[in-house]
């Protein structure tokens, strides 16, 4: 029987046939990577998009742009976004630290080693694994991998992960762990693109077909489905 990790592999090239190469993040900067990680929790990208318009308009879309903003104009420019009241101190605690601890470089900032590095986004305010682990993959270049709430009802719903996990801690590092075995390749580069193209992807199937509400008769994934019933069943 093929394992786990194997399966989730195979759904990855399934994917890749199906919806093509992603080219995520959808930025035009490092930095808009790191606003948009921020931006997107609790709410649409398309919330998001305002904000980063409205951001870009006021010429705030750098590093040097949010620093000089008050903190009462941050917020209304992210207003859009929700939960502007903690992603605008949020923000600025990030542009400090950057300042305080790397001198304003994000160049800096990503040739920190990956745990070390993760361990202090960690540490900041509003940045919690999904954040700080998009913020590595896509604005800073470390590969790890991105679990999000459309992998996590991917994983439940093929039996990958228990049928009762939450949105917990311990969920998240099962996904991580499950999808770095699905993705263990001898070149860090090439790992960096396969965790980058498959978060990619499984947001794709996951709004197309693992909403709430699935759709799987129509999904490109039914044929992990077929194959662990057939599975159980004894037949393969």
């Amino acid at each position: 029987m093929q394992s786990k990790a194997g399966r989730l592999r195979a759904m990855h090239d399934e994917l890749v046939k199906t919806y093509g190469p992603q080219h995520w993040w959808p930025a035009n900067t490092s930095f808009e990577v790191i606003i948009g990680a921020y931006l997107t929790q609790n709410t649409s990208w398309k919330a998001v998009e305002v904000s980063l318009a409205n951001l870009r308009a006021a010429g705030a879309l750098t590093i040097a742009g949010i620093r000089a903003l008050s903190l009462d104009k941050l917020q209304a420019l992210i207003r859009p976004s929700g939960f502007y009241t903690r992603k605008a101190p949020a923000l600025k605690a990030f542009i400090a630290m950057l300042d305080s601890e790397f001198d304003g470089s994000l160049d800096r900032l990503a040739a920190t080693p990956t745990q070390a590095l993760r361990h202090r986004l960690l540490a900041l305010p509003g940045v919690g694994p999904e954040t700080a682990d998009a913020i590595l993959l896509y604005a800073l270049g470390h590969a790890v991998p991105v679990a999000d709430e459309y992998l996590r009802r991917l994983a439940i719903r093929h039996k990958l992960i228990p049928s009762d996990s939450d949105k917990d801690r311990r969920t998240y590092d099962a996904l991580v762990q499950l999808t770095a075995n699905a993705f263990s390749v001898d070149l860090v580069e090439d790992q960096r693109r396969l965790f980058n193209e498959f978060h990619a992807l499984t947001v794709a199937v996951g709004k197309a077909h693992c909403g709430r509400i699935p759709d799987c008769l129509h999904c490109p994934l039914s044929f992990d489905l077929k194959r662990k019933k057939k599975a159980h069943s004894g037949k393969e």
